[in-house]
């Protein structure tokens, strides 16, 4: 095959496009995740646009694979958990109280309660209910996505309209101070069935709050999807992310017990985390240079080599121009140059 005027070797070019096409397709899969939540999940149901979003208010970004990343926090940073899988353990809470000593912000998004048990741990008093949220009359694309449009006067709600939820619940603020609830025509759909009985009460229900906490303070959302790419692109949503960012210098996403990190993320955390590990890497780098160059060089060497004339070659042609030298003492006296310079050259 012909391209460009060139003969390529159409075996070797379809080799080396499968082999670059897997090579990205390897790298892509290694540092984005699929999970629900996470925050390299580029899709809708991912958290990536966070990042964007604390740009946006003037904060940078860390996302934590373990609580000990609160260590380093407090004052001038709010701190994301959405969805916890799975309860914190008792070291776990007592770093995040101290992050609230030191005036962090934490803010908890969970719909299935799993961030109930931290919440009382810490000694807020919000609750998230766990049953879904519905409103048959006010909502976006479906009653199961709600939108809550008594917004109350606060700093975390200032240009916001409404917050969507995507299949949220209720808040129960105990003595949390409500930032946003829903229509006075909403219920909580225990049983699932989409549509209110007559146990399910129509009623305003609140869906965000913020309370102090210690030294710092704790917000409240019932819906960790209020947080995720296409829920992001909500307007009200988006300003309500921004304002909580804005609060801080530093937007710290918790992804110890939800999301997950990709492998070649978390590789590149443990990195920056490890003056060791970097010292080592610089070190392997060095060594493949080297290794590198060295070759390069015997590279050179060989092909210098192959491009020199043979003894008898140089021979013949001094011979054919002076026929009046013996062509058989020429070669001798030609192999014995080489040999000699071989010496040198293996003495060096």
């Amino acid at each position: 095959m012909r391209v460009g005027g060139h003969e390529v070797d159409t075996p070797r070019a379809v080799l080396v496009v499968f082999a670059v096409v897997t090579l990205s397709a390897l790298v892509f899969g290694a540092a984005t995740s699929a999970a629900a939540f996470g925050a390299f999940n580029p899709s809708w149901e991912g958290t990536t646009d966070i990042r964007g979003i604390a740009s946006d208010a003037g904060a940078e970004t860390t996302v934590a694979e373990n609580t000990t990343e609160y260590e380093a926090y407090g004052n001038e940073t709010v701190a994301v958990v959405l969805a916890p899988g799975e309860p914190y353990t008792e070291t776990e809470i007592e770093r995040i109280e101290a992050f609230l000593e030191r005036g962090g912000t934490l803010l908890v998004a969970d719909r299935a309660g799993e961030g109930n048990e931290l919440l009382a741990a810490l000694g807020a008093d919000a609750r998230v209910d766990g049953a879904l949220l519905r409103d048959e009359r006010n909502y976006y694309r479906a009653s199961a996505l709600p939108r809550a449009t008594n917004v109350t006067d606060h700093p975390l709600t200032e240009d916001v309209d409404a917050l969507t939820l995507n299949y949220g619940t209720a808040v129960d603020p105990g003595g949390a101070t409500v930032l946003a609830s829903s229509s006075d025509v909403a219920y909580l759909d225990r049983n699932d069935n989409g549509q209110p009985d007559d146990e399910e009460e129509l009623d305003t229900y609140p869906v965000a709050t913020t309370e102090n906490v210690s030294e710092g303070r704790v917000v409240v959302v019932g819906d960790a999807s209020a947080f995720i790419n296409v829920m992001a692109e909500r307007p009200g949503n988006r300003q309500f992310a921004r304002n909580l960012f804005s609060d801080g210098d530093t937007v710290l996403v918790d992804t110890s017990h939800s999301g997950g990190v990709p492998p070649l993320i978390a590789a590149l955390l443990a990195v920056r985390g490890s003056p060791a590990l970097q010292f080592g890497l610089v070190g392997v780098g060095l060594l493949v240079a080297f290794g590198w160059q060295r070759r390069a060089f015997d590279r050179d060497d060989e092909d210098e080599l192959r491009r020199r004339p043979s003894p008898e070659t140089l021979a013949d042609s001094a011979t054919d121009r002076h026929p009046e030298f013996e062509r058989s003492k020429v070669r001798r006296l030609m192999r014995g140059i080489k040999s000699i310079n071989s010496q040198e050259t293996s003495d060096e």
